[in-house]
């Protein structure tokens, strides 16, 4: 019974340790759709009025996982702006 008592400290540390990378989620990326072809990604790039906007929009997404990919929030119908971000070459 000492020793469960003694090792209870180190059982909290692994159970913490354990939830501590169980519930994080690793950081996706975020592309934004200019036409048809190009895509810029924005991943660290925050939403300005001089990088870039999602503005309201009846049918487009604003954010893709990777280009040509699948839509971040695909019920948001918002349309990606670029206002200064160079597109990749």
């Amino acid at each position: 019974m000492k020793t469960l008592i003694k090792r209870l400290p180190l059982f909290a540390f692994v159970l913490a340790a354990f939830a501590a990378f169980a519930f994080s989620s690793p950081k996706t990326e975020q592309w934004g759709k200019v036409d048809e072809d190009t895509y810029i990604d924005v991943t660290n790039i925050p939403p300005s009025s001089t990088t870039y906007t999602c503005d309201a929009a009846t049918s487009a997404h604003c954010l893709y996982d990777a280009p040509d990919g699948n839509p971040l929030s695909p019920g948001e119908n918002k349309m990606f702006v670029n206002r200064g971000v160079a597109p990749l070459k």
